[in-house]
């Protein structure tokens, strides 16, 4: 298996040493370049074509969210890890509206932040244990995508669990299916609503009533 190519973004030079020598830990995985800044982080993947950019939040000349939603739109597959020592929803909001398949804390354990880089790279969703409950509830505004209407009962049930935080074989135990039937559930949906990847369907969920405090 081809290791996962990482690129770490953070201004802090201690953090992204401690970043790297974790990345460099896992046989699966290396990190291809670092960056400083959000400009640099831009640049640097662009020239690197990294698969996964863990990204700081408060970066000097461009932030993390600034330099998140430049490398969503383009057309490189990156996918970003957002990572911030705060605890805000309105960080974990704005990283997922900016495009970003994930969501951890600094202080996260090191076995999370490697397991978040491999779900990242599969093209699913990490978000960290201590925002994931809160997760836009606040935040979305309320309104209705017509979108969402096109989806049949299974796909509705599937992108509900989706943004419940459900893996692919939690969803197959709910509704008696298989995972490769669930599996197709997804790229359905993903095709039907225009999104980049299961983060954006937990974005959609949320701000759509599917799931929420008041959400059956």
């Amino acid at each position: 298996m081809t290791p996962i190519r990482v690129l770490v973004a953070d201004d802090d030079a201690t953090i992204r040493a401690s970043l790297r020598l974790l990345v460099d830990s896992d046989a699966g995985m290396y990190v291809v370049a670092e960056a400083g800044d959000g400009e640099e982080a831009v640049r640097l993947a662009a020239q690197h074509r990294p698969d996964v950019v863990l990204m700081d939040v408060q970066m000097p000349r461009m932030t993390g969210l600034e330099a998140t939603r430049i490398l969503a739109g383009q057309a490189s597959g990156a996918r970003v890890i957002v990572l911030t020592m705060f605890d805000l929803d309105e960080y974990v909001y704005e990283a997922l509206r900016a495009g970003a398949s994930g969501f951890l804390l600094k202080n996260s354990p090191p076995a999370d932040v490697l397991q978040a880089i491999r779900i990242a790279h599969e093209g699913n969703a990490m978000l960290a244990p201590e925002v994931t409950k809160r997760l836009i509830e606040r935040l979305a505004p309320a309104h209705r995508d017509p979108r969402v209407g096109r989806l049949t009962v299974r796909e509705r049930e599937t992108l509900v669990l989706i943004g419940r935080g459900r893996s692919n074989a939690e969803i197959a135990a709910a509704l008696f299916v298989t995972v490769t039937t669930v599996r197709t559930y997804v790229t359905r949906i993903l095709t039907k609503l225009d999104a980049r990847d299961r983060a954006g369907l937990v974005v959609i969920a949320y701000e759509n009533g599917l799931v929420g405090v008041d959400a059956p």
